[in-house]
């Protein structure tokens, strides 16, 4: 079965341009995945980790895949280390990265696996997310919030009265 997934991109070490357009290509190469678009890169400053870190390059695929969630998951870690990243070896989750690949979206599924859980657990709370989702999926419906991702980009951008 064919599944529509949605994976948030993220760099800021070295040639963030390059890690990303290459994760993007390697991501259209991999037996089982069908087909890949993306939308616009944001530059963003990062959320979280160390002090004078730099900035982030962010954006969002949509890929058509007959892999697993787990397997796709599998895949975006080898592509991710492929692109020298060491998780064993950062201090938090929010540090520096040459390359960060996750899951925001697999279909209308919900995982909560030891190390997968989809929909992502802070997509809803993350502009560099949310803005370039919304550009390439602006109706997608949460499945666990019920509401879609251009309602979840409004709140998130509308000041609190």
């Amino acid at each position: 079965m064919t599944a529509r997934a949605y994976i948030a991109l993220g760099s800021n070490q070295g040639d963030r341009q390059a890690y990303l357009a290459d994760a993007l290509a390697v991501l259209g190469s991999l037996p089982g995945v069908n087909r890949v678009s993306q939308r616009p890169t944001y530059e963003t400053d990062p959320v979280g980790g160390h002090a004078g870190q730099g900035r982030f390059l962010n954006a969002v695929a949509q890929v058509s895949t007959d892999l697993s969630a787990k397997q796709l998951l599998d895949e975006l870690n080898k592509i991710e280390a492929d692109h020298g990243r060491d998780r064993s070896a950062e201090p938090s989750r929010s540090g520096p990265r040459t390359l960060d690949l996750d899951i925001l979206f697999f279909g209308d599924e919900v995982i909560n696996q030891v190390g997968l859980t989809v929909p992502h657990p802070r997509m809803h709370q993350r502009w560099f997310v949310l803005k370039p989702l919304c550009d390439l999926a602006p109706d997608a419906v949460h499945p666990v919030l019920h509401r879609t991702v251009r309602e979840l980009l409004a709140e998130l951008e509308t000041p609190a009265t």
